[in-house]
């Protein structure tokens, strides 16, 4: 049977087109929420003092929309539709990049160990953090506005500490933006919480929060 040269040429420019298109698509971007804490923030280490401060902070409860590693952005036009991007994705899933970002924020800030994978004595006291995201909205050249509620309690005490506060920061253009705005606002609720924290270390009798 004889080729059709004619016909062959430009269905070879196409798979070639093809190919090099999929070559240059944009590769996944991938962003984390954690930050260090500013050096003017940061407090020594307690442990190997005389009362060392442990933590134990839990898994953070986030709406079930942003259960998952894709970031999730809201139109810059105020709707309800929301979109969930696969090539712009948190290191690993978002309320565990918020979990580890508010361990390591409290514990720079307070000088505390996070021992919720262990790593303290059981006659050692500790103090629990309950976290949950209420509100989470991302705006694209818009704000990134949160909403967070958390608990303190010492393992050895019945009091309970109950805080809740808002946090919001202005974004330009771009993903990348967007999450320096949320990496910023988690480092602000990280930071009241360890005020928080620091406020129920010198007033043992109080239950009220502060920030």
């Amino acid at each position: 049977m004889k080729t059709n040269n004619a016909l062959l040429a430009p269905l070879a420019s196409l798979a070639l087109a093809a190919a090099l298109a999929g070559c240059a698509s944009k590769p996944d971007s991938y962003y984390t929420l954690a930050s260090p804490v500013p050096a003017a923030d940061a407090a020594p280490s307690t442990l190997g003092g005389a009362a060392p401060l442990y933590i134990e902070l839990a898994p953070v409860a986030v709406p079930e929309r942003f259960a998952r590693p894709q970031m999730v952005v809201r139109q810059p036009n105020g709707g309800v539709q929301v979109e969930v991007l696969e090539q712009h994705r948190w290191a690993s899933s978002f309320e565990n990049e918020l979990r580890d970002a508010l361990s390591s924020g409290i514990s720079g800030r307070l000088g505390a160990l996070d021992v919720t994978k262990g790593g303290r004595q059981t006659s050692q006291p500790v103090w629990r953090v309950a976290v949950q995201l209420r509100q989470f909205d991302a705006v694209d050249g818009g704000r990134v506005d949160a909403s967070f509620s958390w608990t303190l309690r010492r393992s050895d005490e019945a009091r309970t500490v109950v805080c809740q506060m808002n946090f919001g920061e202005a974004v330009g253009g771009g993903m990348d933006a967007v999450a320096q705005g949320a990496q910023r606002v988690t480092s602000a609720a990280a930071a009241a919480m360890a005020r928080s924290l620091n406020a129920a270390l010198t007033n043992p009798a109080s239950t009220a929060c502060a920030t």
